[in-house]
């Protein structure tokens, strides 16, 4: 692995990170974050650097002066496709795919709307916490389209499908509080707690062993794609895996030791 480069080649995507946690933020305030050909682009590649170097945890976010995470795609670049176009922009892997298949776990800060390829992206992450003002749906059908980024997909895999059939098909905005009590969300907080809430999820995580989020990332992903059979005998083989790792060891030595453990993510 190498350390992250930063975004210096991005000018709508920035990226910091600190303390193992890497922070990318979208930042096109004057479309509220929308993403466009030149987010897309910028996005996957920032995301492509992280999947190759030393960061634990990713947040991803919307730049705040926009109120928003993603307002959604940009109509206008839709207008304008044909078919043949639009075939060729939904050639895989796309963004969603990039930030979906990132070997760390990724942490969707809701800052504000998630709304259309918006949602899409945050159904992409691993872990969602909405600001209590956000408002979260799929409103495609309100111009004559539907979800073109994984969102009749992975929606209800989420929330069920007569819950997705009923956002899809209405075009509906929920509340952050009603996208929580669905399961689109994980954590709603206020304004006072909402930074801090992100920072100690993410923390915590990049305080445990990579190894061990990876593998158990990849665990818990698979559950959606296999039976139960076969989920278990994957999960089995993907915990015998970590017994040959430098982590397993130094973890347990740590516990009897009664101190923190130095992770080597090997």
């Amino acid at each position: 692995m190498t350390d992250l480069p930063h975004a210096d080649d991005c000018d709508l995507v920035r990226c910091s990170v600190d303390d193992d946690v890497a922070r990318v933020t979208i930042d096109r305030p004057d479309a509220r974050n929308a993403l466009n050909g030149q987010v897309r682009t910028e996005l996957k590649r920032v995301v492509g650097r992280i999947a190759e170097s030393d960061v634990r945890v990713v947040v991803l976010t919307g730049a705040d002066e926009a109120k928003a995470f993603v307002a959604g795609a940009d109509v206008s670049e839709l207008r304008e496709r044909d078919t043949f176009e639009q075939r060729e922009a939904s050639r895989r892997p796309r963004v969603y795919e990039a930030v979906a298949d990132l070997p760390q776990p990724v942490i969707a800060r809701l800052n504000g709307h998630a709304l259309g390829g918006g949602c899409e992206l945050a159904l992409a992450c691993d872990v969602r916490v909405a600001h209590e003002r956000a408002k979260i749906g799929q409103p495609e059908i309100n111009l004559g389209l539907i979800p073109g980024g994984g969102g009749t997909q992975r929606l209800p895999r989420l929330v069920g499908e007569g819950q997705a059939m009923r956002l899809v098909l209405t075009g509906e905005l929920v509340s952050a509080e009603e996208a929580r009590e669905l399961g689109l969300v994980d954590v709603v907080c206020s304004d006072e707690e909402f930074d801090a809430r992100v920072d100690d999820i993410a923390r915590s995580m990049a305080d445990k062993s990579p190894l061990a989020l990876e593998l158990g990332k990849e665990a818990i992903k698979a559950s959606s794609r296999l039976g139960l059979e076969d989920g278990l005998d994957y999960e089995a083989n993907l915990f015998v895996q970590l017994f040959s790792s430098h982590d397993k060891n130094e973890g347990i030595d740590a516990f009897f030791e009664e101190r923190d453990p130095e992770w080597k993510g090997r």
